[in-house]
């Protein structure tokens, strides 16, 4: 197999967690940019009300690729774990089961969400403004799904062999053309042209993955090697981790349906903040995937040392990151929220939720290495426990208790409140979870290999 892949068992923690956690990165980056120029020429070209028109829609579309992302992150924790053990009988029986189920369920929640559009836009209280609008992007968006779907999926198969560069070369060249086709597209056909242009680039960006998969043979997909018993082990990690990422977009859906009630010019701020926010979350998201990949490769071989290191030195490396990018996003701001065509109030709006939420974002960082890390050691479920904690049991209710009282700043401060109580809810699920299980296993991997030293001195 001619592949760049990393044995995440040998060499430098920091080196090889870095081989993969830079360019998930920097593919985050670019797929930040591309979520961007949406926004960036929505806002510039056609207004406050087209971008808010866009960012009612956004909920849908992120809890649709959150769900894409713990899927396929779920089936990651069980490839690694095969990879690192060197069992490829079940690595092509993982890959095979996966590819036709999420087939199959990708064209049943399409057919789902075309026919629900009116009532998934009724339930985040679409003003009547600028229902039209938010209804012809959203149903031309959900087309890509399918195509969002096979990317994150494949993306995710060459994410456990050690391999994330491919996936940020697909992302810079579909960004590039996405910057070219939005302008063009949103003259002639109005907001409806940024989501064509979304379908077109990342159908192309799939092509591109599909095309270096088949040209290295990486993987083989045949319908011989489907199994219901991998597809039983598939859901029992996949279903958790599909809960726990859809879980932030809930939330994310729920907060905006409160900001709704605010008035458009609040619609608009909130979709400004939301594409300002990403360069804060992308870190950690980045090392939530890569430490998912590293912790998985070392669990298969029991590795728990190493395991321990790489947590460390991801924790170090994407919670300095945000701590020096979190206050330059606080001072500029009100700059930032100009790019997308936001006039001043709703650039202090901006300005206001950095300020209050701002050290909210390193805990964050902190917290989803953990989650990386958890996931990996093969527990999603705990790491599911700790997003519902995070955000269903604290930030919605108290999201929407604060706004009663405090307006858009009561809001604010339930985001910045639910970060931290996540942090510390996570160092308590690692110490007295996760460690004492890894310390459970090493105790007992070293017993078999005491057992294995008598058995041999015994036939000698």
């Amino acid at each position: 197999m001619n592949l760049k892949t990393v044995d995440f068992n040998q060499g430098d923690s920091m080196k090889n967690l870095l081989k993969v956690f830079v360019p998930l990165l920097i593919a985050y980056i670019f797929n930040m940019f591309y979520d961007l120029m949406d926004s960036f020429w929505i806002g510039n070209m056609l207004g406050e009300s087209a971008l808010a028109a866009q960012t009612i829609c956004i909920p849908i579309i992120l809890i649709f690729n959150s769900l894409c992302m713990g899927a396929t992150n779920g089936i990651s924790i069980l490839l690694s774990k095969r990879i690192g053990a060197k069992e490829q009988k079940k690595v092509d029986g993982i890959i095979a089961t996966s590819f036709f189920t999420l087939l199959f369920i990708v064209i049943v929640v399409v057919i789902i969400c075309e026919f629900g559009l009116d009532l998934m836009l009724h339930v985040l209280n679409t003003p009547d403004e600028i229902y039209a609008a938010a209804r012809g992007y959203l149903a031309i968006h959900i087309v890509s799904f399918p195509i969002v779907l096979l990317y994150m999926y494949l993306g995710a198969v060459l994410r456990s062999y050690g391999n994330s560069s491919m996936q940020m070369i697909a992302v810079i060249i579909c960004t590039v053309l996405n910057g070219i086709l939005d302008p063009v597209l949103i003259q002639f056909v109005g907001i409806n042209g940024a989501a064509i242009a979304t379908v077109l680039t990342q159908g192309i960006m799939m092509l591109i993955i599909v095309a270096y998969i088949y040209r290295k043979k990486l993987i083989r997909i045949n319908i011989k090697d489907f199994s219901r018993g991998v597809l039983k082990e598939i859901a029992a990690k996949s279903i958790p981790a599909m809960f726990q990422q859809s879980i932030p977009s809930i939330s994310t859906a729920f907060i905006t349906s409160i900001v709704s009630t605010f008035g458009i010019l609040s619609i608009a701020a909130f979709g400004v903040i939301g594409k300002i926010e990403i360069l804060l979350l992308y870190p950690a998201m980045a090392m939530n995937m890569a430490l998912t990949t590293a912790s998985g490769q070392c669990c298969g071989r029991e590795n728990f040392k190493k395991l321990k290191q790489y947590l460390k030195c991801g924790m170090i490396v994407s919670g300095g990151i945000t701590i020096i990018i979190a206050p330059l996003i606080a001072i500029f701001s009100i700059n930032l929220s100009s790019i997308f065509g936001a006039g001043m109030e709703a650039g202090f709006i901006t300005k206001t939720y950095f300020t209050i939420v701002g050290v909210g974002y390193v805990c964050n960082c902190l917290t989803n290495s953990i989650i990386g890390e958890i996931n990996g050691f093969g527990r999603p479920t705990i790491a599911m426990i700790l997003m519902v904690i995070y955000y269903l049991a604290i930030r919605m209710p108290l999201a929407k208790i604060l706004s009663i009282y405090n307006g858009l700043n009561g809001i604010w401060t339930a985001v910045l409140v639910s970060h931290i109580a996540a942090l510390i809810v996570a160092l308590l699920l690692q110490y007295f979870v996760i460690a004492k299980r890894m310390k459970g296993a090493q105790y007992r991997s070293e017993q078999m290999k005491d057992i294995d030293e008598l058995n041999i001195s015994a036939s000698e």
